[in-house]
This record gives C-alpha cells, sequence and structure tokens, in this order.
C-alpha cells in the first residue's frame, strides 16, 4: 500500500492529465460498470470492496487510490479511465483486445477470462450402453466449457475433435452409467485398449473392445448380462465405424 504522500502524489497526476477535477464523471463511470455484474453487491465481491463502501461510492463518495485500483482491476478497465476518463475506454479494449466484448464472473463475482477455456459442442445423440441410440440430430444443442490447460496437457488433444456425449442404458453400469457425460475424441479411431464409441446398422453404442485376427471385432460390455459380440470389419454387409476415442467422462452424484 502506498504511503500518503504518494497516493496524493498519483491522484495529483491522474487529475492534471485530465486537464478537471479528479471526481468529475468518476462516479458515472463507475456506475457504467455496473451492468457487467450482477449486483452491486457481485462487484463489491469482485473487487474486494464491501459493499457499504461500494455504494457509497456510487452516492458520490471518493475512492482511496488502492479501492480505485481494486475497482479498475474488477471491472477490467484501466485506473487513468476510471478516474479522470482519459486513456482506453471500455469500448476501445472491446475493439482492441476484445477483452470487454463479454465480461464473465464466477458465482461470487470474481472476472472470469474466458480464453482460459475452450468450448465442447454437446450433442443430443446417447451413445448406448445398450441396445444403441439412433444418429439423428446432430446439430449440437449447446456446448461444455473444459480448462484450454487441461486438455492441451493432459488429454493432449486438439479440442477441435472433441464433442459431448450423453450415455444411456446399463451395458457399461460400473464403468459408464446411465445418464453419464462423456468426451469423445474423434481424432482417435485406431482401436486399442479403452471405450470407444462405435457406430453399428447406423446405432451409436459406446463398449470396450478387443481386437482379434482376420480384421474382426470383440465388442464387450460390462454387465454381463449382455453378451460379447462380434463384428466383422471387412464385411460388405457391416455398416460399422469408429466414432471415438472416451477421454473423460463426468456423473451426476
Amino acid at each position: 500500500m502506498m504511503n500518503p504522500k504518494a497516493e496524493k502524489d498519483f491522484k495529483d497526476q491522474l487529475s492534471s492529465s485530465a486537464g478537471e477535477p479528479e471526481s468529475s464523471g468518476f462516479h458515472q463511470r463507475l456506475a457504467s460498470l455496473l451492468p457487467a455484474f450482477k449486483s452491486v453487491r457481485a462487484f463489491a465481491t469482485a473487487s474486494g470492496v464491501s459493499q457499504t463502501g461500494l455504494q457509497r461510492l456510487i452516492n458520490g463518495g471518493e475512492p482511496t487510490l488502492s479501492t480505485l485500483i481494486a475497482l479498475a482491476k474488477a471491472g477490467g478497465v484501466s485506473v487513468e479511465w476510471l478516474a479522470t476518463g482519459q486513456g482506453a475506454s471500455p469500448t476501445d479494449q472491446a475493439v482492441d483486445g476484445n477483452k470487454r466484448s463479454c465480461p464473465c464472473h464466477d458465482t461470487l463475482g470474481n472476472p472470469v477470462d474466458l480464453e482460459e477455456f475452450v468450448f465442447i459442442p454437446r450433442y443430443n445423440l446417447k451413445a448406448a450402453a445398450g441396445h444403441g441410440a439412433a444418429v439423428s440430430g446432430e446439430k449440437p444443442m449447446f456446448t461444455m466449457s473444459f480448462r484450454k490447460y487441461w486438455i492441451e496437457n493432459y488429454l493432449r488433444v486438439d479440442p477441435k475433435d472433441l464433442s459431448v456425449l450423453s450415455v444411456k442404458g446399463d451395458s457399461m453400469e460400473g464403468v459408464l452409467n446411465d445418464r453419464d457425460v462423456i468426451l469423445v475424441n474423434h481424432a482417435d479411431t485406431h482401436l486399442t485398449s479403452g471405450l470407444y464409441v462405435l457406430r453399428v446398422d447406423n446405432d451409436l453404442i459406446v463398449k470396450r473392445v478387443q481386437k482379434l485376427p482376420g480384421a474382426k471385432l470383440r465388442v464387450l460390455s460390462a454387465n454381463e448380462a449382455y453378451d460379447p459380440f462380434e463384428i466383422d470389419m471387412n464385411s460388405p454387409d457391416v455398416d460399422f465405424s469408429v466414432i471415438g476415442r472416451v477421454v473423460w467422462f463426468g456423473r451426476q452424484i
């Protein structure tokens, strides 16, 4: 924290750069940041300022330098602009850096950098752990967000090769349960060990697979009530393809 003299000198510098009193327009600029937050309380939480203190500033109070810096950081604007109206405005920043074109916050009101995330399409297709689900309605319903660092450094896949499906049925119960959500890597279609989403006769199924001699594939369930079956991948009568490998799943408890 700056000492009182340094704080006064800094405020004087900001005031002189604008050519007008430091407080001129400050409260309007502060109020203009509020729509990016759910409430005054959310803005206060994001900036580390008490709700009472923030409301006092909105109503005409003057900020300390440390509060001014905290408010500018939470609002995604420069200290100079918030204090004086000079420098890059929120509109300028949206054009130049695309930082304020979509101000987003977590449930506590803390700013969230969308560049840290990738958004994977979630399809209304069910990879059936049972009797299969027809391949239809292939437009994504919405997207699910995943941290870019996790995708690139742990899964080590290209996010563009991923999609999200849901599981239906009980044939993989204990491994994948009904209504689990799975992340599928469509670039990994070389069958080895693991779980794969397969298309068989226009149905999607998620199973374990075992390669057999003669270009045959043994398809296995986790639930012993379901018998394994074989697919002859060279047979012209078989409608079969590998959709991708399951690399992650999520489950509601």
